[in-house]
């Protein structure tokens, strides 16, 4: 994949989400308001996207970015089950992902371009990115609150997300690639899940109060 802005700045807010969440981690020695089973579907979504990291060569950069991506959320995962596992609350966490891997399991095989296994796992990657975030949003909605690092992070997630949406509209209409249909689709149902939460980020993050919902 070539570069351009929208697709630097979208791995820098990528990375910037992953800095956050480890530095929430390793600060406060607390798992509190993270949901484990998100980020164990990040770890998946990685984990299957990524699997060219390890008989093919791109460049510097895309090798250190998957690198760090897949090393960083393992790391997470680990922190949380074992480490700091008395602070996550799986009382909270109890949106069922199965209700999610199932559906993208099928699409994945229905929606593929090619029948071979890179590009099956690289469109269920596509497709389980776009909802991993739902446990995290469903335990946001039973707290109702945040804290003002954690919202920093799921921001710093959703603009990533936001901004490779523009960078694949941006290869076909300026650069000639082929739309990505899966890919736009998918970014847009991901950005679409993030409205209340970036309403509720500009209109009390950004003016210094506490993230909180709407009662």
């Amino acid at each position: 994949m070539t570069m351009n802005i929208f697709r630097f700045l979208g791995d820098m807010a990528h990375l910037a989400s992953i800095l956050i969440l480890l530095l929430k981690i390793n600060q406060s020695r607390s798992a509190a308001g993270i949901s484990f089973k998100s980020q164990a579907l990040y770890l998946l979504v990685f984990v299957t996207r990524y699997p060219d990291l390890f008989y093919k060569f791109y460049s510097i950069y895309n090798t250190v970015m998957k690198a760090f991506f897949l090393a960083s959320s393992g790391w997470i995962c680990y922190a949380m089950q074992l480490r700091f596992k008395a602070t996550w609350d799986p009382k909270l966490d109890t949106l069922r992902i199965e209700y999610l891997l199932a559906p993208c399991s099928i699409l994945a095989i229905l929606l593929c371009d090619k029948y071979t296994p890179a590009e099956i796992l690289w469109t269920f990657s596509i497709l389980l990115e776009a909802v991993a975030i739902l446990p995290q949003l469903f335990q946001l909605t039973r707290t109702g609150e945040a804290e003002t690092i954690t919202s920093h992070y799921l921001f710093a997630l959703g603009a990533y997300r936001g901004l490779y949406l523009l960078n694949w509209l941006y290869r076909s209409a300026v650069e000639g690639h082929k739309v990505e249909v899966i890919a736009v689709l998918a970014g847009l149902v991901q950005t679409g899940l993030y409205c209340d939460f970036f309403y509720v980020y500009f209109t009390k993050v950004m003016k210094g109060k506490k993230f909180q919902l709407p009662a």
